[in-house]
């Protein structure tokens, strides 16, 4: 795994959300032994999480689902809302395609159980923090699944949509988990011009989130599935 190419050194700022002390304790030893992520806040439940959001502004936040008082299925859609920029992923007991899809549809960038090792959540949380998404064979198999069996999906999505060969050359890069600046480097556009095709996508294709494109992009054979 390649290190952070961070401007002035600084390291990724992870905050952590668990009920689980033990568990939260065994994450901040293992960060503690990278140089390039830092771990600056720790939280019980989701509304904890968020009151202390008001505070810090960690670049990576790791989420667990089953929590007291507010769990990370009612979180995750705040912190979407409130804080967009921040990437999520999600670390939990659960390894259901379902929970998993459902997950990553509103708003995940990655989802981990919690018997990964502390290199996986490493690298999750770079690769989340330069790529904005971090797919391994959970998330891929959950999307895929839910993909052939969550009619809903499929019946939200507009029939006969017409996108341009620009507009397909930069979803299928975007299912290749390349960043925007790669993408914006490939196709010969500014990062913000390619930010706004993405936008554009979702709105055509009538999905909220980078899981709902890439189930888009499958279904109609832009992408390998």
């Amino acid at each position: 795994m390649k290190k952070t190419d961070l401007p002035g050194g600084q390291p990724i700022k992870v905050a952590i959300a668990d009920d689980h002390a033990l568990f939260r304790a065994g994450v901040k030893t293992a960060l503690s032994m990278k140089k390039d992520v830092q771990l600056i806040a720790e939280a019980d439940n989701g509304m904890q999480l968020l009151n202390l959001l008001k505070h810090i502004e960690p670049d990576v936040i790791l989420l667990d689902i089953q929590m007291p008082i507010m769990d990370g299925i009612a979180t995750l859609p705040e912190i979407r809302k409130l804080y967009p920029e921040v990437k999520v992923i999600i670390l939990s007991m659960h390894d259901d395609s379902s929970v998993i899809s459902r997950m990553m549809e509103i708003g995940a960038n990655s989802y981990l159980t919690k018997n990964s090792d502390s290199e996986s959540i490493y690298q999750a949380i770079v690769t989340c923090y330069q790529q904005e998404f971090f797919f391994n064979d959970l998330t891929n198999k959950a999307l895929l699944s839910g993909l052939r069996t969550k009619r809903t999906v499929e019946q939200t999505l507009p029939q006969d949509v017409h996108l341009s060969e620009k507009e397909i050359a930069i979803l299928k890069l975007m299912c290749e988990e390349k960043s925007t600046k790669e993408i914006a480097d490939i196709v010969d556009l500014s990062p913000r011009t390619v930010e706004a095709i993405r936008d554009k996508l979702k709105s055509k294709t009538g999905v909220k989130s980078m899981a709902g494109l890439i189930l888009y992009a499958v279904k109609n054979g832009l992408v390998e599935g």
